[in-house]
């Protein structure tokens, strides 16, 4: 378990305690033995017990497993079959990055347990477990793959030369480190000339997903599933802008709204619900279901099992649900629920599609592959010399453009005063200052 040896990083340990902690695995299970307090002897949890989120928040509180070690329990199947499950504390940090004795311990259980169909197997085209790795990451192996091949050199000169006249210059040769940076940035198939033709090429090149280049899939080997459209994609991934051709369902872009957390899972908004609970014999009666404005960003695993509305779904003056029955999905199914039963709400109905795609009027009576033809389209086509708003729009091409970074946006408002090719000269209405505004176009 030597850390030069292998690493499985932060997202490793991440998973591993998300995975094979006792949360995930208590969660949504009956209690066959209760869960006791080991130094109080206080019963936390009652045998019979199906365990929700409330559960889950006492045996938390209460501090049962946060010690060091093992998580152990006894549960209860649907047909009376009772198992123990051992799971790692999941209390170790993201910065510890190998594996314990408790983690091979707790993997060993889960799969016995898979046999009483307690736990579940995971999909491996849900984006819980696919990962971005982002251009720093990139550059950090290769960097580590010149140190490594640096170090050798110095090991072997060392042994070779004599110590006491030796030194550092002769020793340290940086061109292993130069040549694979170079060679990343130069022959890397992640290293792209950027498509200039308009500012949405542009655009859209940046916030472009691969499933290809080092590390991942090659055209030849990637199946269908890899390809295909996935539930876990809403509001991460947009389902339409994609190439036609063999790289097709490889080469997708990131949804409107969609950011990248730490561990370069994809994550996307929506809005809390808010159920309201009514006082004295009520108390366990919810009287007011309310669409907060409090905006929740969820990786595709946080996601699983939540009920999500719609962002379209008829609210009334108090923010609460207009209908009686609301249109939600939850996982891959698209189901009608009473509003008290709905977690969270979409936060627009763009958020689904990527910019390229936002920009087609009145997408949603458009046929998915002209949809496709038409997104991809947008990116060749060649700007006016003077540009002007188009007649049908949707409102994302102020946006598009101003973000492409090719647009000089002004800091303040004011008027301009001089211009000519290399630069334009703004003075501001506020305090009379002039703004220089260097251009770049037409240069080398």
């Amino acid at each position: 378990f030597d850390p030069r040896r292998y690493d499985f990083a932060r997202v490793g340990r991440y998973k591993i305690n998300k995975k094979l902690g006792w949360k995930s695995r208590l969660f949504g299970q009956v209690l066959a033995q209760p869960i006791v307090d080991g130094e109080t002897g206080e019963i936390i949890l009652d045998a019979g017990i199906f365990v929700g989120e409330d559960q889950i928040k006492l045996v938390e509180e209460s501090g049962v497993f946060a010690g060091e070690g093992f998580a152990e329990f006894y549960i209860q199947s649907p047909d009376g079959v009772v198992s123990k499950v051992i799971c790692n504390n999941s209390n170790l940090p993201v910065e510890f990055r190998t594996v314990t004795r408790e983690d091979m311990i707790a993997n060993i259980s889960y799969l016995l347990n898979l046999m009483d169909d307690i736990g579940r197997t995971d999909d491996i085209d849900h984006l819980g477990n696919r990962r971005l790795r982002c251009v720093g990451e990139l550059l950090q192996n290769q960097f580590r793959i010149g140190l490594t091949r640096m170090e050798r050199v110095v090991r072997e000169r060392m042994t070779i030369q004599d110590m006491d006249t030796i030194t550092p210059q002769a020793l340290i040769n940086i061109r292993p480190v130069v040549a694979a940076i170079k060679e990343f940035f130069g022959s890397s198939q992640l290293s792209q000339f950027m498509d200039q033709t308009n500012p949405l090429g542009e655009l859209t090149h940046k916030r472009r997903l691969s499933a290809l280049g080092p590390g991942g899939l090659s055209r030849e080997r990637a199946g269908f599933e890899v390809r295909d459209v996935h539930h876990s994609h809403y509001g991460r991934m947009c389902p339409i802008e994609t190439p036609e051709g063999p790289n097709i369902g490889l080469i997708n872009s990131l949804s409107n709204y969609a950011k990248v957390n730490e561990f370069g899972f994809i994550e996307a908004p929506y809005r809390k619900v808010e159920k309201i609970y009514g006082k004295g014999k009520d108390k366990d009666k919810i009287v007011k279901v309310r669409v907060s404005d409090e905006v929740v960003y969820m990786t595709a695993d946080e996601e699983e099992g939540l009920t999500v509305a719609q962002a379209n779904a008829a609210l009334d003056s108090e923010n609460c649900f207009a209908a009686e029955h609301v249109a939600c999905r939850r996982g891959h199914d698209v189901l009608e629920v009473t509003p008290d039963k709905v977690d969270y709400m979409d936060v627009s109905p763009k958020e689904v599609v990527s910019i390229g795609t936002a920009m087609i009027p009145f997408l949603e009576n458009d046929d998915a592959n002209r949809a496709l033809m038409g997104a991809n389209m947008q990116r060749q086509a060649v700007p006016l010399l003077r540009a002007q708003a188009p007649l049908v729009g949707t409102g994302m091409e102020y946006t598009a453009a101003t973000d492409s970074g090719v647009c000089v946006l002004a800091k303040a408002s004011g008027k301009v005063v001089r211009c000519w090719g290399n630069e334009i000269h703004v003075l501001r209405d506020s305090d009379n200052k002039v703004d220089v505004y260097k251009l770049n176009k037409f240069l080398r």
